[in-house]
């Protein structure tokens, strides 16, 4: 993989390179926002390490313009030293695939960024979902509702499709974590983050909601009118 590693502290950057290259890896490294996105722009990698804080444009930021401005969309795992559950959806909102909480493993790191580069290559089945107006077509990871195309990221995506095929019947959380995870699930407020960001894309508030949580279980997505009892 050819990654690019954009985080403001010399050292953590330094281990971080050293880990991948070691891993027979290609990495760039940017120690500001701005340097980072200038690399993100003008070269092509597998999937960046982006660090929420970051002098001259902070993480956020940076991601937002690569999606809606630049229209690049590598596989950003994010580097965050926060563990608020409104930190770790800001992020997600923002346009990263997924994060993981200072301090982590490096082992960790390299399996996450291999898990989204995987899923951004798309390997996945080839058949289309549909439950209501809800749309999902595997074979190019077009997903739509109400003839509106959604842009998730592939984490919520691979829930999405985990819901989609289970439908009607709940999934419960752990379910749902090895769909997304496999056998490594990050931290616990992981799965709440996601969801929250896949029920934003799928229930707006113009439509009627498909997903619904089942307390003490896990989650559901029906049709409006289905009777769940």
């Amino acid at each position: 993989m050819r990654i690019l590693v954009i985080e403001d502290t010399p050292d953590m950057s330094a281990n971080l390179v050293d880990y991948l290259e070691a891993r027979g890896h290609v990495a760039d490294a940017a120690l500001d926002g701005v340097t980072g996105l200038h690399l993100a722009v003008v070269n092509r990698y597998d999937a960046i390490l982006l660090d929420l804080m970051l002098p001259g444009m902070d993480g956020l930021t940076l991601c937002r313009r690569l999606r809606e401005e630049e229209r690049i969309h590598t596989p950003v795992l994010m580097l965050t030293a926060r563990d608020a559950l409104d930190d770790k959806i800001a992020g997600l909102e923002a346009g990263a695939d997924d994060y993981v909480v200072k301090p982590f493993a490096l082992r960790e790191v390299e399996a996450r960024l291999k898990a989204l580069v995987r899923r951004a290559q798309g390997q996945v089945s080839r058949d289309s979902l549909r439950v209501h107006d809800l749309t999902f077509d595997t074979s190019t990871w077009t997903i739509r509702r109400a003839d509106r195309v959604l842009d998730l990221p592939p984490i919520a995506a691979r829930l999405l499709e985990a819901l989609m095929r289970a439908s009607p019947r709940v999934v419960a959380r752990n379910e749902l974590e090895h769909a997304a995870w496999g056998d490594s699930p990050p931290d616990s407020d992981a799965l709440r983050a996601h969801m929250h960001v896949l029920r934003t894309a799928v229930d707006t508030p113009d439509l009627p909601p498909l997903l619904r949580t089942v307390r003490g279980i896990g989650y559901q997505l029906v049709a409006p009118d289905a009777d769940t009892q």
